[in-house]
């Protein structure tokens, strides 16, 4: 990697996979994380650096953007992009990327297959019959039923959608908040998280992470969706008060949850390990190949079309 090459200089800022890896060497002169392994290093080749690539839980603060003079863009391989500081990149007209639609998908799917994990209590089955219970014990206690059931959305953008699209397969009636009602749905809006979570049985948590919607979903939600209701998370881990939902679940506040995401990532409390009618799997909303292999060429789409000079595929909405 020579600091004379006429190839552009890319600072990368997470581990990325080697089908997003790969394409970036062939193109790029790639800084693997060196801002992080070897800060004299950095230095050196901070002034060079044209882009940061990075995932979807990249951190790229102002205080790293201020040592890239050369800064010109800001590509990240996820929908969320909450570890980047877009104001500051705004004020130095650096544009951000990111994945949005090819996911939409997958996350739909997983946030579908937890709530029927939660619902009908599918892992604890499992270890139920893994532990030989089945034979000893005889049936397990009854579950609860999805079909007909209600449900509510927070956050019903394209994921969403998807998600809700989903849902009507199966018979579920659906309601939502965000920041607005769209007109052009049939589904019922309602103001806020709380007023949703008093009139559903799933409450299924898909709203952008950001100090905007931080502990969203608090003792008060809790409350309202009340000892029948279970809580699925497919957003962000900030976006839930996990203290509170810890308590709520203790304290037989809800029925049950699932999460795909935590507040401190990859260490849920641990209060949540020992619960039976808590589902938690390892932030894999996207977790596909298919899915992720779609992620790492648009983040590369996105690179190739602004170093071509040519218009960026997929700027977040704060650039338009």
């Amino acid at each position: 990697m020579s600091a004379s090459s006429n190839r552009p200089h890319i600072l990368t800022v997470a581990k990325l996979p080697p089908f997003l890896m790969e394409p970036l060497q062939a193109s790029y002169e790639v800084h693997d994380r060196l801002h992080e392994s070897d800060p004299a290093a950095f230095a050196k080749v901070a002034p060079l650096i044209r882009a940061v690539a990075g995932g979807g839980e990249s951190k790229v603060p102002r205080a790293l953007m201020d040592q890239l003079p050369a800064l010109e863009m800001v590509s990240i391989m996820g929908v969320g992009y909450d570890g980047v500081d877009v104001a500051a990149a705004l004020e130095r007209r650096i544009p951000v990327t990111h994945t949005p639609g090819v996911l939409n998908d997958e996350v739909a799917d997983l946030a579908i297959g937890l709530m029927l994990s939660v619902a009908r209590r599918i892992p604890l089955a499992d270890r139920y019959v893994r532990a030989g219970r089945w034979a000893k014990e005889g049936p397990m206690p009854l579950a609860r039923k999805v079909t007909g059931a209600r449900l509510g959305i927070v956050g019903l953008g394209r994921i969403g959608q998807a998600i809700a699209s989903r849902a009507e397969a199966f018979g579920m009636s659906i309601a939502y908040t965000g920041r607005t009602a769209k007109a052009e749905l049939a589904y019922t809006f309602y103001p806020s998280a709380q007023a949703l979570a008093a009139q559903v049985d799933f409450l299924i948590v898909i709203t952008p992470g950001g100090a905007g919607t931080r502990h969203l979903i608090n003792a008060e939600v809790l409350k309202a969706l009340g000892p029948e209701g279970y809580l699925i998370n497919v957003a962000r881990g900030s976006v839930v008060d996990e203290a509170a939902l810890v308590d709520a679940l203790q304290q037989g506040v809800i029925a049950g949850a699932a999460l795909d995401v935590f507040e401190k990532e990859p260490h849920p409390s641990e209060a949540l390990w020992v619960m039976d009618n808590v589902v938690l799997t390892p932030h894999m909303a996207s977790a596909t190949v298919q899915t992720r292999h779609a992620m790492a060429n648009l983040a590369v789409n996105n690179l190739r079309a602004h170093f071509a000079g040519q218009a960026l595929f997929t700027p977040v909405p704060e650039w338009h």
